[in-house]
């Protein structure tokens, strides 16, 4: 508490302690100050301010700092209860558009959308006259017309959070909605509410004191700030203080509660959500080597365009992966190698669409399997290695605990068995300390220290398969070497195969022994590295290769390049899609879409005329 004080804004701290004179008044006025404030004096009768009547009297000679005073409790009620009224519509509102689907979200945003639009005091005055005038018809007025801008605020946030890879990847573990929600959406969307919800109490205050100042809020012969205004301002030429008064307590009240909104959000950062897990570290133990990893036919994905039509982001994809074996996709951005990562693992978001004729992980065939054995099957045999890592981790739950969640639900460990073998993982990835860092947030760690704790999140199940998605985006060099090397140790020591996603065509080649080339959503070119390097068949991995400079390229020369630019979705030309850019291409490359024919046992190539390949192979 101390620490908080000593970092806590002045401001804030000012504002927190006349809030909480204003609490000990609603506690204690009403106890101390009642007979004082309803006892009249006719002598007395609008009386101005004195040392005996601080606010001075009304015309039944009551005194005002007395009325004030008691009227502390009644006016902070109603505008603590106008604003849980509002956040407990407007935020379950506002966030089940992240977790509804199709047409009921739809309903729910333009819903949303329409009560934005309508102005909060004509819409605080229609349910304040349907339900009647007084404080019942004040508070729900002003608490329902709250609501909207509430609702919006949480829909505009939650719905960056529910794109985030760490919600796709609990809908993959089979997470409900209510969890997804709870758990997930909500603790990443606290802060702003937490601040909103707080500086509402003192909207409401003011709106609420508005309305009994209008005479349409509290009516006798109860009274709050806003009547005790009221009646001061019909003679304030006579005691300027009798409406000053309450109404410096209106405006202390709602400055108050929009300050302590800031120091409410920083107290939430600080609240621990997990008690820290400690274990012996222990060796990973190797696995022996099964069926094949996995194995693809007619993957495809889609995504719907303006009109309706489905548009293939990947077209066709089929290619398998042995146990053990390391296997690179590179290609331009938008070539679809991501897009057939996170198709294979199930994480495409809404609206696309994934289908295979064939995907079998591990042995199984996942368009055969009940969902719940597919849920299982991806998440403790698929492990997913993303391009950001701070998206794939919660921010709002410590790095164990997430690790954690993994076991716990696919391997039916216990919390303390599971918190255990995080910190044994996060230890297998080489993160020093990591008892003391399985306790800590993700923005704790380093860029390079949470793509460790991805890949550790991976090895808490029995992965076959590391789907890797440019692991090393946005590291210096060195780091990412050491994410490249540590992902190589766990291929050799898992057995678990690796597919390696990389616009680096030499790092691919470098890391992986064999490599598939994509462009357009297809794959153009499966080939081993040492057959790519010594000479690529398709035009485009050609020009891929070219386009790398070595130790012995020539300075003077410019670098070289494909000219043109990759095809989009809604503009896919006939037959070869790399045909405009092909020097190499005819008619027939623009006319007619290639097949995938086998040069080889280990080369296949999608190509009418493959380079350096005699014309019968075509």
């Amino acid at each position: 508490m101390r620490s908080l004080l000593r970092k806590a804004n002045p401001i804030t701290v000012t504002a927190a302690v006349a809030l909480l004179l204003l609490v000990v008044l609603a506690v204690i006025g009403p106890i101390l100050f009642s007979a004082e404030a309803e006892r009249t004096d006719a002598v007395n009768a609008s009386a101005g301010f004195s040392g005996e009547h601080w606010f001075g009297t009304d015309q039944l000679g009551r005194d005002l700092f007395a009325r004030t005073l008691v009227a502390t409790r009644l006016s902070l009620l109603l505008a603590v209860t106008a604003a849980v009224i509002g956040m407990v519509i407007g935020i379950p509102l506002g966030i089940l558009p992240a977790v509804l689907g199709g047409r009921v979200r739809r309903l729910v945003a333009g819903f949303i959308a329409a009560s934005v639009a309508l102005p909060g005091l004509l819409l605080a005055l229609f349910v304040n006259t349907i339900i009647g005038v007084g404080a019942t018809g004040a508070v729900l007025g002003i608490g329902i017309a709250n609501a909207p801008t509430l609702a919006r605020l949480a829909q505009t946030t939650s719905a960056g959070i529910a794109a985030r890879d760490y919600v796709a990847a609990a809908r993959m573990l089979g997470a409900s909605r209510f969890t997804l929600l709870f758990r997930h959406i909500l603790p990443n969307v606290a802060e702003p509410l937490i601040l909103t919800g707080t500086m509402s109490v003192g909207w409401c205050l003011l709106e609420i004191s508005a309305l009994s100042f209008l005479g349409l809020g509290v009516r006798a012969p109860s009274y709050d700030w806003g009547d005790l205004l009221n009646q001061g301002l019909q003679g304030i030429y006579v005691n300027p203080m009798g409406a000053l008064g309450p109404g410096l307590f209106v405006v202390l009240g709602g400055l108050g509660f929009a300050l302590l909104g800031e120091s409410v959000t920083s107290l939430a950062r600080r609240v621990p959500r997990l008690r820290g897990a400690a274990a012996e570290p222990v060796a990973h133990a190797g696995r022996e080597p099964g069926d094949e990893a996995v194995a693809v036919a007619g993957l495809r994905v889609q995504y719907p365009s303006r009109d309706g039509t489905p548009l293939d982001a990947v077209d066709d994809v089929s290619f398998a992966l042995r146990p053990g074996e390391r296997v690179g996709i590179v290609g331009e951005s938008g070539s679809g190698k991501s897009t057939t990562v996170l198709g294979i693992a199930e994480l495409i978001a809404y609206p696309g669409r994934v289908t295979w004729q064939q995907l079998r992980i591990n042995g199984v065939d996942l368009v055969a399997a009940a969902p719940q054995q597919r849920r299982r099957l991806l998440g403790a045999s698929v492990a997913m290695v993303s391009q950001d890592p701070m998206t794939a981790l919660n921010p709002a739950l410590r790095v164990g605990r997430q690790l954690a969640e993994v076991a716990q639900v696919h391997l039916g460990k216990g919390r303390s068995a599971a918190n255990d073998l995080a910190v044994r993982q996060l230890e297998h990835v080489q993160i020093t300390d990591p008892v003391r860092r399985a306790r800590q947030f993700p923005h704790e760690f380093s860029g390079g220290m949470r793509q460790r704790a991805v890949i550790a999140m991976g090895l808490m199940g029995e992965p076959r398969l590391i789907l890797a998605d440019e692991p090393t985006t946005a590291l210096d060099v060195t780091v990412q070497q050491q994410v490249l090397d540590l992902l190589e140790r766990l291929n050799a020591e898992t057995g678990a195969a690796l597919l390696l996603v990389s616009h680096d065509i030499a790092v691919v080649t470098n890391r992986c022994s064999r490599v598939l080339v994509m462009y357009g959503g297809r794959v153009v070119e499966d080939a081993s590295s040492d057959e790519l390097l010594a000479g690529p068949a398709h035009p485009y991995a050609r020009a891929l290769l070219a386009a790398v400079p070595t130790m012995t390229s020539d300075r003077d020369r410019a670098l070289a390049t494909i000219p043109g630019r990759p095809p989009s979705l809604a503009e896919m030309p006939p037959g070869c899609s790399f045909a405009p850019r092909c020097p190499f291409a005819d008619d027939r490359c623009r006319a007619e879409q290639p097949p995938l024919i086998e040069l080889s046992a280990t080369r296949r190539v999608e190509c009418w005329k493959p380079v350096g390949v005699a014309r019968e192979h075509a």
